[in-house]
């Protein structure tokens, strides 16, 4: 049975601690939800990750995307991962950690990851499709799906998502956001079965 327990750790209270404090309750969920379907992949498919590490991704990687993170150069999943790294250091975390912290973020946005030589960034990024377009839905179950729901509800996550991209995408051109926004990103989300349950 897939958990919906958090890692008990120090780094992962203070994350989302972090998180609570800085995302909107609509991204705080949102990075709640992706942390429980990217674990739930790799309990499913057996595929060995780092639960602290992979939580610890899930509560930083749209960080950005808000006013005290925004960064006005690089995309919003680069600023994200300079944003982890600095938490990382404050929290202990050795070097090479730190960075595989700052790729896995970074990696979220990649089309594809390769789980054998990256496992949290493989999940994370397929979390991420599956709560933002609703990608693959149908590998977890109706009950556990609607017990995610149930315990982190997506509020007005679709306005607030694509209104922060939109942003990024007016003044990033060249940025992951940017391309999402003009590869029909609004209408992957407004059709996201998670958000209609019963079609």
């Amino acid at each position: 049975m897939i958990s919906l327990v958090s890692p008990a750790t120090t780094a992962s209270s203070a994350a989302l601690e972090v998180a609570t404090t800085y995302l909107s309750p609509a991204l705080l969920s949102h990075s709640r939800r992706v942390y429980l379907w990217a674990s739930g992949f790799g309990e499913q498919e057996g595929i060995r990750y780092d639960a602290e590490l992979l939580f610890v991704a899930a509560m930083f990687h749209d960080v950005s995307l808000v006013p005290e993170f925004d960064n006005h150069t690089v995309s919003f999943e680069e600023a994200g991962g300079h944003i982890a790294r600095v938490f990382a250091a404050g929290a202990g975390w050795p070097g090479d950690r730190r960075e595989r912290l700052g790729e896995v973020i970074v990696k979220h946005m990649w089309p594809d990851v390769d789980a054998s030589t990256d496992p949290e960034g493989h999940l994370l990024s397929r979390a991420a499709a599956l709560d933002i377009a609703g990608k693959n839905l149908d590998a977890f179950t109706p009950a556990f799906r609607a017990e995610v729901l149930r315990s982190y509800p997506r509020l007005d996550l679709v306005d607030e998502f694509l209104s922060c991209f939109q942003a990024q995408a007016d003044r990033k051109p060249n940025t992951s956001a940017a391309r999402a926004m003009q590869s029909g990103l609004t209408t992957r989300m407004t059709s996201n079965p998670l958000d209609n349950p019963l079609s």
